[in-house]
């Protein structure tokens, strides 16, 4: 698997990766971002950003990078991040298929993405994927699996992705929504020809929404590395967005309110790569000190009561607005 190119690394942020939807289109959910982008956002404007993301990641010593088909341009960033670079073969890069991005370098369409997780979109949206990444790709996802997702029990689909997973590409999932773990455990049991199809999966885990943890130790237990994303909870756990709680116990610890609710992630044994959505590279160093920060017993209580009932989590997620 790809990602045991993480384990033989040795800086203590390769298992913190960087997440490109926040820069890859002009228009997403974090809170806070109209301060963070360039007011004029071209898609050079949002290149060049990404690049300067790219560069102090790798800089730090972030190894994983993970993009999607819907993130805008996210892919072909990274694509010409990476033919600039071609001595770099230490790096994990991930995508995702399911969602086609419709908002055409609009902040203020009326839809931005449709999801879609058929085999023909499958194959559609491989190739362009192809076309860019090429040999690069490494891990391959599904994106946004529920436990209603026709890709959960279409045969021929998995048919498919076992091909390309003999062919050397990791095959994995993503999950949203407040079934999460009824999707996991769903994703788990498929298998072809007797053998599990996924081999990764990416949910949304934060201090806020920790329903999906008992399913993801399980997916861990069963060989899957676990990518943990929106640990930021689009920024409400960021800044002057952030509870009094994380506050309190960010300025203790005299790091960032983002720091901490990253290092709660890292400390969950099951957590193999936990992503950064940062918008700048000063957000991204923030994120990155995630890895030394120490909480003891009771901060880790006190965080503790900050969860929310997952339907009311997303709810409020789905009442953000497009930036």
């Amino acid at each position: 698997m790809p990602f045991a190119r993480l384990a033989a690394a040795t800086t203590p942020t390769c298992h913190i990766g960087l997440g490109l939807a926040a820069v890859g289109r002009p228009g997403y959910i974090n809170l806070g971002r109209d301060e963070d982008l360039p007011s004029e956002r071209t898609v050079d404007a949002l290149r060049n950003r990404t690049h300067e993301l790219l560069d102090a990641a790798y800089a730090q010593g972030v190894r994983y990078f993970d993009v999607a088909r819907s993130y805008g341009r996210s892919e072909e960033f990274l694509a010409d991040w990476l033919r600039g670079r071609p001595g770099l073969d230490d790096i994990v890069v991930g995508s995702k298929w399911g969602y086609t991005y419709t908002a055409d370098w609009s902040t203020d369409a009326e839809q931005h993405e449709v999801k879609d997780h058929t085999l023909a979109t499958y194959e559609r949206q491989r190739a362009e994927s192809d076309a860019l990444l090429g040999d690069r790709l490494d891990l391959y996802q599904i994106h946004s699996v529920t436990p209603d997702s026709p890709a959960l029990t279409d045969k021929e689909l998995h048919a498919k992705l076992a091909e390309a997973a003999a062919q050397g590409l990791t095959v994995g999932f993503s999950t949203s929504g407040p079934a999460q773990a009824e999707a996991i455990r769903a994703a788990l049991a498929v298998t072809v020809d007797g053998e599990p199809l996924f081999r990764t999966v990416q949910s949304t885990y934060n201090a806020l929404e920790t329903s999906a943890a008992p399913a993801l130790a399980d997916a861990h237990d069963a060989g899957l590395t676990v990518i943990v994303k929106e640990g930021m909870a689009n920024g409400r756990l960021a800044g002057q967005h952030a509870p009094d709680a994380l506050k309190e116990i960010a300025e203790q610890t005299g790091l960032g309110c983002d720091a901490v609710a990253l290092a709660v992630i890292l400390r969950q044994p099951w957590a193999g790569v936990v992503l950064s959505g940062a918008a700048t590279t000063g957000q991204l160093a923030s994120n990155l000190h995630a890895a030394v920060v120490d909480l003891d017993d009771d901060q880790l209580t006190r965080l503790a009561t900050l969860v929310e009932e997952p339907q009311a989590y997303w709810e409020r997620r789905g009442q953000l607005p497009w930036h």
